[in-house]
């Protein structure tokens, strides 16, 4: 099964290696991976911010470089999210029109394209410890991705996962929002780690590496005794 990459830019720019991970697991399963070094962001960004002609013309950029693609893949339910549900609002009535359908049905976060195209439930995965999943909001909203990690975090060796509460709650990211409003942000951020901690979690894992930032920043500030992982980096774990 041929599968293109698409690496989010907080992915290629600070955490290259879950995109190595996602690699690693999708080739063990029989994919080709391909990886078009044309690609640049998905347009989320300047589209969250206002600037809609401008992300429009990112948008145009990133149909263009998976245009003809097999299945696309990410490790981001929040570009995935926004390529499903926002392109078509951008390009209604357009001559793009066909081109966005045909990628809204193609493209895939990492967990659910695993379990609903792939059929694994089982990488092989060894972790030991005490873990803890965080739904992220697009993820849970936007993707309606909430069986597929769990499922997939279950069958990993040595690892116990346990629910947290409020899990579906926003970790305060958000994008923009971190910086615009601070003290909203760390204050959600702050109810999640605690809420992670209260579980006894080592790990803190989600499809998000967004979410997982904001939140590994709250915990090194605190100190606290417990490390994010992308679910990616996980399911590479142990072999």
């Amino acid at each position: 099964m041929n599968v293109q990459l698409f690496i989010p830019c907080f992915v290629d720019q600070l955490y290259p290696q879950t995109g190595f991970n996602m690699v690693k697991v999708l080739e063990k399963f029989g994919c080709t991976v391909a990886y078009n070094t044309n690609q640049t962001c998905c347009g989320q960004p300047a589209f969250n911010a206002g600037f809609r002609e401008e992300s429009k013309a990112v948008c145009t950029k990133f149909l263009n470089d998976f245009s003809g693609a097999g299945y696309v893949v990410a490790p981001s339910a929040s570009c995935v999210g926004f390529v499903r549900n926002y392109y078509p609002t951008l390009f209604d009535n357009s001559s793009l029109h066909n081109e966005v359908k045909a990628l809204g049905a193609k493209i895939f976060e990492f967990s659910e394209f695993l379990i609903n195209i792939l059929q694994v439930t089982d990488t092989g995965a060894a972790l030991k410890g005490n873990a803890t999943y965080h739904d992220s909001c697009a993820g849970l909203r936007e993707c309606k991705i909430k069986a597929e990690p769990r499922t997939l975090l279950a069958n990993v060796r040595g690892l116990i996962l346990n629910e947290m509460n409020d899990v579906e709650t926003c970790c305060g990211f958000g994008g923009t929002f971190a910086v615009k409003f601070p003290g909203i942000s760390i204050n959600m951020g702050e109810q999640k780690v605690e809420n992670a901690l209260a579980t006894g979690a080592e790990y803190l894992i989600s499809t998000d590496l967004s979410c997982l930032m904001h939140l590994q920043g709250y915990i090194d500030n605190k100190k606290y005794p417990i490390k994010t992982m992308h679910l990616a980096d996980v399911l590479a774990s142990g072999w």
